[in-house]
C-alpha cells in the first residue's frame, strides 16, 4: 500500500476510474448485443434506434480513451453494415 498522501489519493482515484471504465465498456457491449438481437429479430425500427445509441456510446468510449480510434471505427462499421443489410432485405 502507498505511504505518501498523494500516492494514497492516486490509488483511490484509480479505483474510481476503473469502476467508471468497466461500466462504460459494459454499456458498449450491452447495447451492441441488443442491436444484434434486434437485427436477428428483423426489427428495423429498433435496430435503427439502437444503432444511434451504440454509435454514441462507442464514440464516448473512444473519447475517453477506452477504445482506440480504429477499434471504435471498426465496431461502428460492423454495426452499420448489419443495419444496411437488414434495411435492404426489408425494402
Amino acid at each position: 500500500m502507498a505511504n505518501l498522501k498523494s500516492s494514497k489519493k492516486r490509488a483511490v482515484q484509480i479505483k474510481k476510474q476503473q469502476v467508471r471504465n468497466t461500466a462504460r465498456k459494459s454499456d458498449v457491449k450491452t447495447v451492441t448485443k441488443k442491436f444484434f438481437a434486434a437485427v436477428d429479430a428483423k426489427d428495423v425500427a429498433l435496430a435503427q434506434e439502437l444503432m444511434l445509441e451504440a454509435e454514441s456510446k462507442i464514440a464516448r468510449a473512444k473519447g475517453k480513451k477506452l477504445l482506440k480510434p480504429n477499434t471504435a471505427s471498426r465496431h461502428v462499421g460492423v454495426l452499420a453494415k448489419k443495419l444496411s443489410a437488414l434495411q435492404t432485405k426489408k425494402a
